[in-house]
Parts: C-alpha cells; sequence; structure tokens
C-alpha cells in the first residue's frame, strides 16, 4: 500500500481502516468471497505445512541445518510453554494445539511485513476471534475432563470466600474468566496487527510522497521516513513473535489454572 500521488492533485493519502475490508476477487470458496487477506491466509498456511513436511520427512539422528531449524521451533513451544507450565503429562497432551496455535498466529503475523503482501494474517477479525474462542473450549474442556463436578463450583465459588461475598465475587469471576479471557486474547492480537500495519504503511508512503511526488529537497526527509520505516520493520518482527508467544502461553496458563488441583 503506498500514498496516492499527482492524480489526486499531490495531496498525502497516507493509510486507514478500509486496508482491512479490501475488494473481493473473482471467485469464491464454498461460497464465501475471496480477498486479498485471505489469499495472503492461505499462504502462510502452505508456508508452514511446507516447512514442517520438509523438515520432519526425513528426520536423521544427526540433522541437518534445516531439521535442526525446525526441532528448534518445535523443541521451544514443546520445553518453554507446554511442559514448562502443564508438567510432562498436561504438556504432551495439550502440545499440539499450543504447537498449531503458535506457529499459525506467527506466519501469519509475519506477512505483515513480507514485500508485496504487506498486511498480517491476523490483522482482521476472524482469526484472533477463532483462536480465541479455540483457546477458551481448550481450558474449559480442560478443567471439565480434570474435574467434571467441581470445575465450575470452583471457579465461579472460590474456596476461602466468605459465602457472603459471593453476592460480589462470583459474577467477578464468571466475567473474568468466561467473557474476559477470550475478548482481551482477542483484542490484543487484532490491535497490535492492526497498529503495525498502519504504521508501516504511513512511513512507507510519506517516503514515497516525498520522493516522487514532491520531490527537490523533500527527498531528505523520504530518506529519514524510509529508515523510520526499516526500523519499525525491525521491531514489527519482534511484535510478530511476541504475540505468537504471549497468545500461546495465556492459553498455556488458562489450561494450567482449569487443571489445577483445587479443581
Amino acid at each position: 500500500m503506498i500514498a496516492k500521488t499527482a492524480e489526486d492533485g499531490g495531496e498525502f493519502h497516507g493509510p486507514s481502516i478500509s486496508d482491512f475490508f479490501p475488494d473481493v476477487l473473482f471467485f469464491t470458496i464454498a461460497g464465501i468471497p475471496v480477498t486479498r487477506i485471505h489469499l495472503i491466509q492461505f499462504l502462510a498456511t502452505a508456508a508452514i505445512v511446507l516447512i514442517f513436511t520438509l523438515g520432519t520427512r526425513r528426520m536423521q539422528v544427526v540433522p541437518g541445518r534445516f531439521q535442526s531449524l525446525v526441532e528448534m521451533g518445535l523443541d521451544f513451544v514443546r520445553v518453554n510453554i507446554a511442559e514448562d507450565l502443564l508438567g510432562k503429562k498436561d504438556g504432551q497432551r495439550f502440545l499440539p494445539i499450543l504447537t498449531t496455535m503458535f506457529f499459525m498466529i506467527l506466519f501469519f503475523n509475519l506477512t505483515g511485513i513480507i514485500p508485496v503482501l504487506n498486511i498480517a494474517g491476523t490483522s482482521i477479525v476472524a482469526v484472533p476471534l477463532l483462536l480465541a474462542l479455540i483457546s477458551y473450549v481448550t481450558f474449559i474442556y480442560a478443567g471439565i475432563k480434570k474435574s467434571p463436578k467441581n470445575f465450575f463450583k470452583n471457579s465461579l465459588f472460590p474456596s476461602g470466600v466468605p459465602p457472603f461475598l459471593y453476592i460480589i465475587v462470583t459474577p467477578l469471576e464468571f466475567i473474568s474468566t468466561f467473557i474476559i479471557r477470550p475478548v482481551t486474547l482477542t483484542l490484543r492480537l487484532l490491535m497490535n496487527m492492526i497498529v503495525g500495519h498502519l504504521m508501516l504503511v504511513l512511513f512507507f508512503s510519506a517516503t514515497h510522497f516525498f520522493l516522487f511526488t514532491l520531490g527537490g529537497w523533500w527527498s531528505a526527509l523520504a530518506a529519514g521516513s524510509f529508515a523510520f520505516g526499516l526500523a519499525f520493520t525491525l521491531f514489527e518482527i519482534l511484535v510478530a513473535v511476541l504475540q505468537a508467544y504471549v497468545f500461546t502461553i495465556l492459553t498455556a496458563v488458562y489450561i494450567q489454572l482449569a487443571v489445577a488441583e483445587e479443581h
């Protein structure tokens, strides 16, 4: 996405929220109109499948560089998220969903800094909301599986609280546990990706405007905005990784709370 230039009278047009509502392309899938963002999501998904297929297809005792890189990524989720929070037994149980969640978010986030693609697959609400609902259902399933009779009771009526305070505590626990969690998971990921896209488009659109529309000594400002754009691109890489980690580790935390002994 770049700024419009001479055809608009030389006015600068920065990014807008319309970037996240692109026109429908010329085909549909199962009756659902496909947009540019959907194609980016398909490409990110294909990249995940390809990388992990190639990286695990012919496992060797002494791994090559590519296999080692894939194993490092898998071990990061297994050791630092799943087993660290849930222990070996529960960590192994929920490792597939945590691993899938981490790498899906990571790859979808990184499309936002790839030239030509230029927008994150997680920057429309459907993806963060779907992942949040999966997280929500998983931790409820874990709690019910662990303690079918007491999960909801212990969640809404925590021990150690005087009974007369339940009229205040129980509604708060219900809101914080069963409503706030999926909402905050969705909004945290969505807002970070939206803001990141808008900032990158702003910097590079300004570069294009200063360099090709105004020209002259304004080109010096183009160099500055381009430098800020590059710096923010590096920052967005960090944000992409961090948001994947935060979303996945919060899901693991919620599962851990659901399977705690008190339930």
